[in-house]
């Protein structure tokens, strides 16, 4: 087995890490401009909110319609920000019944999915952004700063860069969302270690593993073009951060 047949799960890491990264980080300047700008944390907690609504509504939608379309009962339904106990702020939450493993990793794991294709299509289509990693691979570094300069200048650019901003920061499932996920890798880790044993495990390097590996590549260009659409607000977004603070004369801790 070559390294190539498993290079999704390093162009993953490559770009999921530094994304998971710069996404809290962003979210903290965002957060902590707001809470100097009003300097009352429920406002700025609702501003935050605001701000991510569209991606938010995503997320919890594709819980609802999810759930909705298994069979499985659904209760509270909200869009407004809640600060929890232990820190953490919940942009919104959708109450579902109890279920089978398979349904309610389903229904986790749908923001991800739909979030994943809508910031794929946005990257790729009215971004552009797809025509940049070819560039990047070829050492044409010209070419590259001047699809980056071009960028900018497609039309409604800011629309789409603030729909791709939001989805692609609120698609990832919350941990409750990721309560089923442990079992459903256990059973199927059982699956594979009994096909193994039965014989089948060459079959499955031959067949399923370069489909498995194309589709982690398809994540990883997901979470690639996240990365790019935060890391390119970070520096603004510290700066407006930076400023408000020098102002007003307060940090935010």
């Amino acid at each position: 087995m070559s390294l190539a047949t498993w290079d999704g799960v390093i162009w993953l890491l490559a770009c999921f890490l530094p994304f998971l990264w710069v996404q809290r980080r962003l979210h903290r300047e965002i957060q902590s401009f707001f809470l100097l700008l009003t300097r009352r944390p429920q406002v700025a907690l609702g501003l935050f909110s605001l701000l991510f609504f569209p991606g938010v509504l995503l997320h919890e939608g594709s819980h609802y319609l999810t759930a909705r379309l298994l069979g499985v009962r659904t209760g509270s339904f909200s869009l407004l920000p809640q600060a929890l106990p232990d820190g953490r702020l919940r942009l919104g939450y959708v109450e579902t019944a109890q279920a089978d493993v398979l349904r309610e990793a389903a229904i986790g794991t749908a923001p991800l999915i739909t979030g994943a294709l809508v910031t794929a299509w946005l990257g790729l289509g009215p971004l552009g952004l797809g025509a940049l990693p070819p560039l990047a691979f070829a050492g044409d570094w010209s070419g590259l700063w001047l699809g980056l300069k071009e960028i900018p200048h497609r039309p409604d650019f800011w629309l789409w860069f603030y729909l791709a901003l939001t989805v692609s920061s609120t698609m990832l499932p919350s941990a409750s969302d990721r309560r089923a996920w442990l079992p459903l890798f256990l059973g199927l880790g059982a699956l594979v270690g009994l096909a193994v044993l039965a014989g089948a495990g060459e079959w499955m390097l031959a067949n399923l593993a370069p489909r498995l590996n194309q589709g982690l590549h398809a994540l990883a260009g997901v979470f690639g073009i996240s990365l790019a659409v935060h890391a390119a607000l970070i520096l603004p977004a510290a700066l407006l951060r930076w400023g408000l603070s020098r102002l007003t004369g307060l940090e935010v801790r």
